[in-house]
């Protein structure tokens, strides 16, 4: 006889039917156990999974479960900025934190993803495809990726930007940049100039005149500078002879270039209003390379928050906001944990060296 293939068969995967049989509980509490933790007691928890771990199997088939319920527990957070910058830059990876502790206790997943210029790849596509919804963080402006995530009508909440399709989480942007220049400006100061973030949609560092400006309802920026313009009018300036300057991106190389010039340049001003603490610490290095005193013949104000800004000396005066509990209070709304309606957080000016309190 010649030889025969054998087909060998693979053992039968268990089913949480199975398992609730052999077990003698309900399918529910099985899928409690693994699912939806504050459903259970934590000892009929622990001896379910252990009795599960004995038995060789790991929990219901999640695939299964995301065709039959239309839902994976995955949260696409969409950054509008590189994902290597998001990663470093203390704001943004604040604001992932409250996002990630919230989603923590629901056992649910983060899939960060990020905004493109031109249209996506068909591996981002499908990336899309696997999400539950979006959180999105940044400005998201129009284009054929903007129309996808339109098309798949998918929960959807944005962060730092408007849309009207969605649910929105702010800070005060307008009034927090409005109170640090108010603040600085009862020094008396004559010669101001603005250090600002992405305020015109070229990606380039320009002195910028307000017919170049984007679209306040999109840009935090740009409520921003409508709080220092509104400062400036109210101080008796005209804020169409106050330098702008555009920084494209919130980096502290950019922001060096940028302060040297100004700093280095004729009619130099005796306050810096900057949108960003990376771009004032990044001007504090500068004015204190080129020897110039802060605060005694130098103001410097930032806006965010950021640790760093209280360590150095002088410290910096800015803007605190709540970037972590942006995070959480935009990952609840998702989760519906909290009220659907558009969130603005309050800021805090904090008043520290580089520019201090006016003596009375």
């Amino acid at each position: 006889m010649g030889d025969e293939s054998q087909v060998v068969e693979e053992p039968r995967r268990l089913t949480i039917k199975d398992i609730a049989l052999k077990l003698n509980v309900s399918t529910a509490t099985i899928s409690n156990a693994f699912n939806r933790p504050d459903q259970l007691s934590e000892r009929l928890r622990k001896r379910i999974l252990e009795d599960c771990r004995k038995l060789g199997y790991d929990g219901p088939n999640a695939a299964a479960r995301s065709l039959r319920t239309g839902r994976s527990g995955i949260i696409g957070v969409m950054l509008t900025d590189s994902l290597a910058y998001s990663m470093s830059d203390p704001v943004a990876s604040q604001f992932l934190a409250g996002v990630g502790e919230v989603l923590d206790k629901q056992h649910c997943n983060m899939l960060l993803l990020q905004v493109k210029d031109e249209d996506s790849s068909y591996k981002s596509r499908q990336m899309e495809s696997m999400v539950d919804g979006f959180i999105i963080y940044g400005i998201m402006r129009s284009g054929r990726q903007f129309e996808r995530l339109m098309q798949q009508q998918k929960r959807t909440v944005t962060v730092d930007f408007d849309m009207d399709q969605f649910t929105s989480v702010n800070i005060e942007n307008y009034s927090g940049a409005r109170a640090s220049a108010e603040h600085a400006l009862k020094h008396g100061h004559r010669q101001v100039a603005i250090l600002g973030l992405r305020l015109i949609s070229d990606h380039q560092v320009a002195l910028v005149s307000h017919r170049q400006l984007l679209n306040s309802r999109h840009s935090i920026t740009v409520r921003r500078l409508d709080g220092y313009l509104d400062a400036l009018s109210q101080a008796g300036l005209d804020p169409e002879q106050v330098p702008i300057w555009n920084i494209p991106e919130n980096s502290h190389r950019i922001a060096y270039q940028v302060a040297s010039e100004i700093l280095m340049g004729p009619n130099r001003p005796s306050l810096l209003l900057c949108m960003s603490d990376r771009v004032a610490l990044a001007a504090l290095q500068v004015a204190l390379q080129l020897k110039i005193k802060v605060p005694e013949e130098l103001h410097i104000v930032g806006f965010d928050g950021i640790p760093e800004g209280n360590n150095l000396h002088p410290s910096l005066t800015t803007v605190h906001q709540q970037s972590e509990q942006k995070g959480q209070l935009a990952a609840r709304i998702f989760l519906g944990q909290e009220a659907d309606r558009d969130v603005v957080l309050p800021t805090q000016l904090v008043v520290r060296e580089s520019c201090p309190a006016v003596d009375p």
